[in-house]
């Protein structure tokens, strides 16, 4: 198995960046700003992409800034905290998961902790992440490391799966970060 993050095995899991968190998880526009660039890499990549909502009929819906970067998706609604144990939850085959969402010391940590139960290599997106406060991000990105999740960044992503210059989609990818 590798250690690296590889478009041909991988999906992309983006947990309920909603309408109602805006106001009130601390770092939510970075997370969400950050968000979008992964839905942008990963569209053009054609890496498979699943978006969760928890209970949108309270919670609203995804918020407008990452719909635009996304295009046209179905979410997948839940009432449960990990995405993975949502009715219709599916990875479409991949064996890597690249995470992002809110927030992270409950429903992203839970998907997360069932994805490495299910053998799953996980990156989780430090950047691409928030909670209420710090504290409960750092704790959750701490403790979802020493479980063998792997800690990155947006771009850290985005340039290890293009793999150099040379790569037919990079200058289109490198205008994601610019």
């Amino acid at each position: 198995m590798t250690r690296r993050v590889e478009a041909e095995s991988t999906a992309l899991i983006l947990v309920d960046f909603q309408e109602r968190f805006a106001g009130a998880v601390k770092g939510f526009d970075a997370a969400v700003s950050r968000a979008s660039v992964l839905a942008s890499m990963a569209q053009i990549l054609e890496i498979k992409i699943v978006v969760t909502e928890q209970y949108p009929q309270g919670l609203g819906v995804t918020v407008s800034t990452l719909r635009a970067a996304l295009g046209e998706y179905t979410p997948l609604e839940k009432t449960v905290f990990p995405a993975t144990r949502a009715e219709g939850f599916d990875l479409g085959g991949a064996t890597a998961a690249i995470v992002a969402g809110v927030e992270a010391h409950v429903c992203v940590a839970q998907t997360v902790l069932d994805l490495l139960d299910a053998e799953i290599q996980v990156h989780v997106v430090a950047d691409a992440v928030a909670s209420r406060s710090n504290s409960e991000k750092d704790a959750a990105l701490a403790r979802l490391r020493d479980e063998g999740a792997v800690i990155t960044m947006t771009e850290a992503v985005l340039f290890e799966l293009t793999g150099g210059s040379s790569h037919p989609r990079f200058k289109e990818l490198q205008g994601l970060v610019k």
